[in-house]
């Protein structure tokens, strides 16, 4: 006489087509989860410490995304032209600023002001941006406070 208590937990055990329920768990998560990105602060790569830093040049790329917006310029040294870049907050702080998509255009000539990366590369942290006739970019940032 065969028993089919043992069959049926044998069949409990392997799950659908053979595959044992917490191999096709494993297999649903890692086919479903993403891997979490670490948020940083951004003292770790801009030097809060240091002078607020301005630089003038010409917008060549303004990307209104998250985790940070970025702002490209090209700016005059000399007889040549470098390129510096600024870190923005996300665009949802953006927006409460008075920031859009459209806030920057390409070929405008702007001024940044920001901290300095910590290595010395040309990329700010952005504080804030004004155009060429003075106005604020969105809404002027508060004063900073002297340490």
């Amino acid at each position: 006489m065969i028993d089919h208590r043992i069959e049926d937990r044998t069949r409990l055990a392997t799950g659908p087509r053979g595959f044992p329920p917490v191999l096709l768990l494993i297999l649903v998560l890692i086919l479903t989860c993403r891997p979490a990105a670490a948020h940083h602060s951004f003292a770790v790569f801009f030097d809060t410490d240091s002078q607020l830093r301005k630089v003038t040049g010409v917008v060549k790329e303004f990307r209104f995304t998250n985790p940070h917006g970025v702002v490209t310029l090209a700016v005059a040294e000399g007889d040549r032209q470098v390129i510096w870049r600024a870190e923005t907050n996300s665009p949802s702080i953006l927006r409460r600023r008075g920031w859009t998509a459209d806030s920057l255009h390409v070929g405008e000539k702007i001024t940044i002001e920001g901290w300095p990366a910590r290595d010395g590369s040309k990329y700010l942290r952005l504080r804030a941006a004004t155009r060429a006739n003075g106005e604020p970019v969105g809404k002027a940032p508060t004063p900073v406070q002297e340490k």
